[in-house]
């Protein structure tokens, strides 16, 4: 499957449709408790993450918040 990931190309081995949740082990994306999920534009709520899935050709966004600063 190809899709965009933080605005580049990439390819997994899977088969339509993906759990955003599985799509985060595949691509082995770190600190998974904190990272905000941007699917074809819509943020997701992280408990829809088993839900929501991704196909092929969908761009998809890993978005941390952080807080700080003066």
């Amino acid at each position: 499957m190809n899709l965009t990931v933080n605005g580049k190309p990439a390819s997994i081995a899977e088969e339509n449709p993906v759990p955003v949740s599985r799509l985060l082990e595949l691509l082995q994306v770190e600190q998974r408790e904190y990272v905000t999920v941007e699917l074809n534009g819509d943020i997701l709520d992280r408990g829809d993450f088993d839900g929501a899935t991704v196909k092929n050709g969908d761009n998809v966004e890993f978005l941390y918040f952080m807080g700080g600063g003066r």
